[in-house]
């Protein structure tokens, strides 16, 4: 790995940071990559098996100790690594916190002993909550499960480092990332994951409320291609909303997929849509979306075979999955 600037690559093996590691090897980065295989897999990164400037770690971040050797040398901390999804977080709040803040914690001092020049955080748009849109960066932070929680803490922990330790960190809010290799297990949730199951089972597509919510998607490539001009970049202590600042439709989705619908309950605390402002990352990094919609959900179908063994949901077993967002997060059961 001589001679090439180095890259740590927290979460690598997800679905983000597998394509993050595509774009830095690819750009003449040496990349090592930390991944504790919860969320992520390691037929992510099996295209860079024989790569000598690939190198992988299969570790916990909060095992890492502030000096190991792992971050010598390292030029960027690109930090992904942490557990997702509404409903098990508020059944497992704990782990969350400790996952998404002390982890990042535990990265931060990795960072920090190892003198990078940038380290860049993947934060989560719903901090924000039920938010006006456009959403801008200076929108009121409302954390309404303890996910959103823990992100947007681990958030304010890296700007902290930045603020007391002088660490140059940025930050980018990801509002709807889809793509290939996006998650295949595990808790319901992400409504690409369900509906290419359901169209290789052929069954109905479970649409929630009437299809007309609309989410800003924005293709996994487009995402990675964003992180690094956020580590390229001279500026530093910035946040930045990332979205394709064009919201699509489920409906739009289900045409663009084809196939039958039925209709399950729309869930409270969810929002009718998400639209990031995207004016300060195509002005200040001179970031621009590449892939379009069509495009992308194109690449997704070309590559269905990858959800093949994902969970198969229903109605049932969704009504019985979110019980718990039911519960905790419609109006009544709030006190």
């Amino acid at each position: 790995m001589t001679g090439r600037p180095v890259a740590v690559v927290t979460g690598g093996a997800g679905f983000i940071g597998s394509h993050m590691v595509d774009l830095l090897l690819e750009r003449g980065f040496a990349v090592r990559v930390i991944d504790s295989l919860i969320g992520g897999r390691e037929e992510n990164l099996a295209h860079h098996r024989s790569n000598p400037d690939l190198q992988v770690e299969l570790r916990d971040i909060r095992s890492f100790a502030p000096d190991d050797a792992l971050f010598t040398g390292a030029k960027y901390v690109i930090h992904f690594a942490g557990i997702g999804d509404i409903v098990p977080s508020i059944e497992r709040p704990m782990e969350y916190m400790s996952a998404n803040v002390q982890g990042t914690v535990h990265m931060l001092e990795c960072a920090r002993h190892a003198g990078v020049e940038k380290f860049v955080y993947a934060a989560s748009s719903s901090c924000y909550g039920l938010a006006d849109v456009p959403t801008r960066e200076d929108h009121p932070i409302n954390t309404g499960y303890p996910y959103a929680l823990s992100k947007y803490q681990g958030e304010q922990a890296a700007f902290h480092w930045h603020q007391v330790y002088k660490l140059p960190v940025n930050s980018i809010r990801i509002f709807n990332a889809y793509g290939t290799r996006s998650r295949t297990s595990g808790a319901y949730g992400a409504v690409f994951g369900v509906f290419l199951r359901q169209k290789i089972a052929g069954t109905p597509y479970t649409v929630v409320g009437d299809g007309t919510q609309a989410r800003d998607f924005l293709y996994v490539t487009d995402v990675a291609r964003a992180f690094l001009a956020a580590a390229e970049t001279s500026r530093t202590g910035s946040v930045y909303n990332l979205g394709a600042g064009n919201p699509q439709s489920v409906n739009r989705l289900i045409e663009l997929l084809g196939g039958d619908v039925t209709y399950i309950p729309k869930r409270p605390g969810e929002p009718d849509v998400t639209w990031a402002d995207i004016s300060r990352i195509t002005s200040e990094l001179g970031w621009r979306q590449e892939v379009s919609f069509e495009q992308g959900v194109a690449n997704i179908v070309a590559n269905i075979d990858y959800w093949r063994n994902a969970p198969l949901w229903n109605p049932g077993s969704i009504a019985n999955a979110t019980k718990t967002w039911f519960e905790y997060m419609s109006p009544q059961g709030k006190t």
